[in-house]
């Protein structure tokens, strides 16, 4: 079947779901646990529940995100009573996840630890020098030095403990909440637009120490197995278990060239994991599923060896023409951007994927990603069933594909026809 047929059969409209039932974040900001990083390339907590408890025919439900992001998928899975294990890439986003899930630890040791972070924090001395101009830029003078003197305490106090990994994550997620600089939708920090009232410093420390705390106390209770969360790669799932996952849900990037490493400079920058932007190919990239142009600079990848790989032999009669497009019209940008090489290397990643999660997963199986299409340069890419056609060579057997809402229909400079959307591809194994 072409990609013209699927096209046809998986894009049949299907009835609206609900926010709860949505692909987006924003409803896990009023959720325990959740609410205490905003991931920006997240999914609702509520909607993974509603997908646990409504698959059918699998027994005893044993769950695995490849891309766990912030860990929203494990912490459902410990809500319902499922086992879990998640896959995470990103050095620094693992580490907000992990810290995430000792949620169910002491929460009197963790308010202990803030308090020995604070009372240290009062007899360091601060200083703003050797931050890079971001950071410079985001913060008053002021803010700063209450902010450096709080990361000199955790330095100090640090002990690998649980009360000391959401002590990080204290730090961590109020930096946004006390800078003066504005967020783009996705994330990226932009000193240039100016908020009026940012959070004084320990103010922001104290409340968001206080919401810790309390949402720590609802785990009490909880007897569930815990979510097991590694530092890997989706591509190769080492250290899971061959046929562990009779479930996996999870959102691989899209090829849209949204850069996953930018969007924790901010936070990176500040605890000094970094020096600036051009570190993070060397830091963060490197590890990632090649999903935007920065991944892959022209000098670093040939397309016709790409294309030549036996991953991509199932598609290979279309991604080809596809890829000679958009380097054709990148001629004709100022930007040049590499989107011909990205779209070969992320579908070549997204292979390698398949393969390991067949080998992950267990018979019968099922697997929800939760994807979008995509067109660089007006090029349209038919993300979703070439995911698919990859899927079943790699030994799944079936999929569909359950569109939940358009994308970009208010962005006046498209020039491709077809409509992008996001929706479920659901695949059989």
């Amino acid at each position: 079947m072409s990609t013209h047929e699927l096209q046809s059969l998986l894009f049949a409209p299907s009835p609206a779901v609900s926010l709860s039932a949505s692909s987006t974040f924003t409803p896990n900001m009023k959720l325990p646990v959740h609410r205490w990083f905003r991931y920006s390339a997240g999914f609702s907590a509520e909607w993974i529940e509603s997908i646990i408890r409504s698959v059918p025919g699998l027994g005893p439900i044993r769950i695995l995100d490849p891309f766990a992001g912030s860990a929203t998928t494990l912490l459902v899975a410990e809500n319902v009573g499922s086992e879990s294990i998640g896959l995470e890439a990103h050095p620094f986003v693992y580490r907000v996840a992990r810290a995430k899930l000792a949620w169910r630890s002491n929460p009197e040791a963790y308010l202990g630890k803030i308090a020995e972070m604070s009372q240290v924090a009062e007899t360091v001395s601060p200083s703003t020098r050797g931050y890079p101009d971001l950071i410079r830029k985001c913060y008053s003078e002021e803010s700063l030095k209450k902010l450096d003197a709080l990361r000199r305490a955790y330095e100090q106090i640090r002990d690998d403990s649980p009360a000391s990994e959401l002590a990080w994550l204290t730090l961590v997620s109020i930096l946004r909440k006390v800078s003066t600089a504005g967020t783009a939708q996705w994330q990226y920090i932009l000193p240039k637009k100016q908020k009026r009232s940012p959070l004084a410093v320990m103010t922001a420390f104290d409340q968001f120490a206080h919401m810790v705390y309390h949402d720590m106390r609802r785990s009490e209770s909880l007897s569930s197995p815990k979510g097991k969360l590694l530092l890997g790669d989706a591509r190769t799932c080492d250290s899971v278990p061959q046929g562990f996952a009779n479930l996996v849900i999870t959102s691989p990037p899209y090829p849209n060239n949204y850069d996953y490493a930018d969007a924790t400079r901010l936070e990176m920058s500040f605890m000094r994991e970094i020096s600036g932007w051009g570190d993070l190919q060397e830091s963060v990239r490197r590890y990632l599923v090649r999903s935007c142009s920065q991944h892959v600079p022209e000098s670093a990848v040939d397309l016709r060896d790409v294309l030549q790989t036996p991953e991509l032999s199932p598609i290979k009669a279309e991604i080809g023409p596809i890829c000679e497009r958009l380097a054709d019209v990148r001629e004709s940008k100022g930007g040049r951007k590499t989107y011909h090489l990205m779209i070969a290397c992320y579908f070549r990643d997204m292979a390698l994927v398949w393969k390991a999660l067949r080998f992950a997963c267990g018979s019968p199986s099922k697997v929800c990603f939760v994807v979008g299409d995509s067109a660089p340069y007006g090029v349209y890419v038919p993300v979703i069933p070439w995911l698919g056609t990859l899927a079943i060579a790699s030994g799944f057997k079936s999929f569909t594909f359950k569109k939940t809402r358009d994308r970009n229909v208010k962005w006046k400079n498209r020039k491709h026809r077809v409509a992008l959307q996001e929706g479920q591809l659901w695949v059989e194994g």
